[in-house]
């Protein structure tokens, strides 16, 4: 099977989303199909893999977004060949999936992966929250009935869609993870980071963007930092509001035990998380954490907020807490984790156990399934003589 992967945003920018869909993609192709990824800008990047399709666009500052309404003409072309569409972003490249591919009768799947609501909030703080919230009513809706499959990474997920009217129905299928890569023991990891074994890490790994609520964490760790002198805040990732953060830190009782160190390359952060005692989040805009996936891959007990998405992997209780969103019910929460090792222990290695539900290979099966589903009720005759022209076309030009 020929898929197409349709995405606003690729590599080189990192996020959840683009760990996520290249991990897909070496998974599918293990499995014999042949995937390309649709995308816009970094012309002149060299990818590191094949079939690797971009488009001109305008970029959005230093987001790594690109702005565009069309395909390059050999892009487009070349789109009209697939025998499915994978959409993970419904606005830029999910219109296109419309207007190119539902003409040629190519079966177009959309994955909601944003809680595009909180987003907005988070970096359009001066729009009227009603306005978000009447857009995203207005365009959601129709969208998803325009398309032949809605996925989303979580229950949580699908309800907030059902709440912004959309009446077609949702398939429930999680995002993948490479779990063996995170099931690594790291010894000597905290000698080399410069920590002793008396010490109690903490890990937050990701984003470090307004939507991650990191302000509250810091300020939540500090005040359990000022009673367990031994607990240390790791800060993994890069983003907009790194150097606010750190002033943040600064002015707090615990800034010498608040480390942040930036950016990682993803195949050093296993090492990172296995060093450590506790993985905590305070975010609340997440579809699907896979960052809280692979902590608890790795056997560490998580710490964060209960909304969507950490509420949907976290049990809490067994595998971690979920707290409030008030400052000193989260401190306890994580000075109880703190203090007491062998529940730290057991709720990391149910943490583990429960893990193993987001195998790569697992989630991976079940979406193939569904779209063989998806394909069979498009027999290849309905393409018509129009869609097999170009896919010979490409086949000799390739």
């Amino acid at each position: 099977m020929r898929i197409g992967m349709m995405t606003d945003v690729y590599k080189p920018h990192v996020s959840g989303i683009t760990n996520y869909i290249s991990l897909n993609k070496q998974y599918l192709e293990k499995a014999g199909h042949e995937v390309f990824i649709f995308t816009f800008g970094d012309l002149d990047y060299a990818d590191d893999e094949a079939r690797v399709v971009r488009s001109p666009g305008l970029p959005l500052t230093d987001t790594g977004y690109y702005l565009s309404f069309r395909y390059s003409r050999r892009a487009k072309a070349l789109l009209q060949t697939m025998d499915l569409v994978h959409v993970h972003h419904p606005f830029l490249s999910g219109r296109l999936a419309l207007n190119y591919c539902r003409p040629v009768r190519i079966p177009i799947v959309f994955t909601n992966h944003t809680r595009y609501d909180l987003y907005a909030q988070a970096y359009l703080p001066l729009l009227p929250e009603e306005f978000s919230d009447t857009f995203l009513q207005t365009y959601m809706p129709p969208f998803c009935q325009a398309v032949d499959l809605v996925i989303s990474p979580s229950a949580g997920m699908g309800e907030v869609l059902k709440k912004l009217g959309v009446s077609t129905p949702i398939e429930i299928i999680p995002n993948g993870v490479d779990l063996q890569l995170f099931q690594v023991a790291c010894e000597d990891c905290r000698k080399d980071f410069g920590f002793s074994e008396q010490d109690i890490l903490l890990i937050y790994s990701g984003r470090l963007g307004p939507e991650k609520n990191l302000d509250f964490l810091i300020r939540a760790f500090s005040g359990t930092a000022e009673v367990i002198k031994n607990t240390h805040l790791l800060i993994v990732g890069g983003g907009p509001e790194e150097e606010a953060l750190k002033q943040t830190a600064a002015l707090t009782g615990a800034a010498s035990r608040i480390h942040f160190t930036g950016m990682l390359p993803y195949d050093e952060l296993p090492r990172a998380l296995a060093m450590c005692d506790i993985f905590v989040t305070a975010s609340v805009t997440e579809v699907h954490p896979l960052s809280v996936i692979e902590a608890m891959a790795t056997g560490l007990p998580v710490l964060g907020i209960h909304s969507v998405g950490v509420g949907d992997t976290v049990e809490d209780g067994v595998t971690g807490y979920l707290s409030s969103q008030d400052q000193a019910a989260f401190a306890a929460f994580l000075a109880r984790l703190c203090l007491d090792g062998d529940l730290r222990r057991r709720m990391g290695a149910a943490a583990q156990k429960i893990s193993q539900k987001y195998a790569i290979e697992h989630t991976t099966q079940i979406m193939l399934e569904r779209c063989d589903r998806l394909m069979s009720e498009f027999a290849p005759h309905r393409r018509g003589l129009g869609y097999h022209i170009r896919n010979l076309m490409e086949k000799l030009h390739a």
